[in-house]
């Protein structure tokens, strides 16, 4: 019992400690932390940059090309003279040249491209916002959670502060010789009992907060606490219908929009292996000249070959696709296969989402019917313990009697408190699928 008592004294006094260093953040707080620091969501953010990188790498394959390139060569041994015959000589060949190409035309294939990857940009963006709705709904949830623990905490507080009353009545009533002994010992039992709930709630507050803050990407929960937000609970007859809630998701929820635009994006890709069957045409130009010395000969210094030996050209290339082996035909079934895959995609995308809504609205009913039920149980629990508290007070009540009346008014309280965090909770799921502010 002494040990119980000091073990108690000793957590109240470092929460108490807790409490006066801890900072209370809010629903809106943690979302906004969590959206900065979640790792998912930076990774996503990476893919959008490579998403925009592979779109500018692809637009940029419309503009002209340059490249330069500087050759030097050496040949020794045997060779073929002007006067037909053969003589060991030694050549030294130096070129310089400077090229360009620009496509005009090839078959709608770069169009079609930069518009695949513009889609595949749009996606990424989706998926982005996907990533972030995810984790403010797993903050929220892992919010409501711990605000559930911590009023269970408070509810076992007052449990406590109602037996330690009473066990300071029946030590008055003892000292008076109106009590046994044994009463006595049977009321700071059941203290010990209400002390020991009390420390096993707050250690399921303390992980609540140990999970919400992993959660946020906090080091450490030190220091960090959560703040009560007003509950406004909804009617069931008020909760919109599951079709509703989906006709308003499906023009708004990121993943029904990604996959479309994937859809969009497949269909495009299809144009895109079309283009191999049509001829491409593409603008060459460039400049070159060289220098040559061959031993045995006399020849002009470096400057001025370079100089007589200047060149320019240009012209077109036109290139005709007559038999790759197939290989076009092929690319083109299977763009239109991906473009069925797909389409399945998103039918299955939609369904889910539609799956989901349901047993969410399903869900808040429920969660509705049992905060009305809750709160019957805890009006009749209250009235039934406060009536029996009357009763043992002037003696017509037994110590067990009291206990019982007791613990089913915390268990009515804890129950109350359970549904309204569950019921808000489903109906901030509700709120989320309609794209509303969480």
């Amino acid at each position: 019992m002494k040990r119980t008592a000091i073990l108690a004294l000793l957590v109240c006094a470092s929460l108490h400690t807790f409490a006066q260093q801890t900072r209370e953040w809010s629903l809106t707080e943690c979302i906004d932390y969590a959206l900065a620091h979640n790792i998912n969501i930076l990774q996503q953010q990476d893919n959008v940059r490579q998403q925009e990188i592979a779109l500018s790498t692809t637009r940029n394959s419309r503009l002209p090309d340059l490249s330069g390139s500087i050759g030097e060569n050496f040949s020794f041994g045997r060779a073929l003279t002007a006067d037909n015959t053969y003589q060991n000589r030694n050549t030294q060949s130096t070129s310089f040249s400077l090229g360009t190409s620009l496509p005009l035309i090839t078959g709608g294939r770069l169009p079609a491209e930069v518009k695949v990857r513009r889609l595949g940009l749009q996606a990424a963006l989706q998926d982005f916002e996907h990533a972030r709705e995810n984790v403010m709904l797993g903050v929220t949830s892992a919010f409501l959670e711990t605000i559930c623990q911590k009023d269970l905490v408070a509810v076992a507080e007052r449990q406590v502060e109602l037996s330690q009353a009473q066990v300071r009545r029946m030590e008055l009533l003892f000292q008076n010789q109106k009590a046994a002994e044994a009463e006595v010992s049977q009321i700071r039992s059941t203290l010990a009992n209400d002390e020991l709930s009390l420390t096993q709630q707050r250690n399921s507050y303390m992980l609540a907060l140990l999970e919400l803050s992993q959660l946020l990407e906090l080091d450490s929960p030190e220091g960090f606490g959560v703040a009560t937000p007003l509950v406004d609970v909804v009617k069931a007859d008020e909760l919109p219908s599951p079709d509703l809630v989906y006709n308003e998701a499906l023009g708004i929820k990121p993943q029904i929009q990604a996959e479309q635009t994937r859809l969009q994006s497949a269909e495009k890709s299809v144009v895109v292996a079309k283009s191999a069957l049509y001829p491409s045409l593409y603008f060459n130009a460039g400049i070159g000249t060289s220098y040559y010395n061959t031993s045995g000969y006399s020849v002009a210094n470096f400057g001025s070959q370079l100089r007589d030996n200047f060149n320019q050209y240009f012209g077109v290339s036109l290139s005709v696709p007559i038999f790759n082996r197939l290989a076009t035909r092929n690319n083109i079934r299977a763009a239109r296969l991906q473009v069925h895959t797909q389409q399945l995609r998103l039918d299955q995308t939609k369904k889910s989402l539609y799956k989901e809504i349901q047993q969410a609205y399903y869900n808040a009913v429920a969660a509705s019917r049992q905060c009305e039920s809750s709160d019957a149980a805890l009006a009749s629990a209250q009235t039934a313990f406060e009536l029996m508290q009357r009763k043992y007070e002037n003696g017509k009540a037994t110590v067990t009697d009291f206990h019982d009346a007791k613990t089913r008014y915390l268990r009515a309280e804890s129950g109350q408190i359970q549904a309204r965090y569950t019921y808000l909770f489903r109906q901030k799921i509700l709120d989320f699928y309609r794209g509303r502010k969480i």
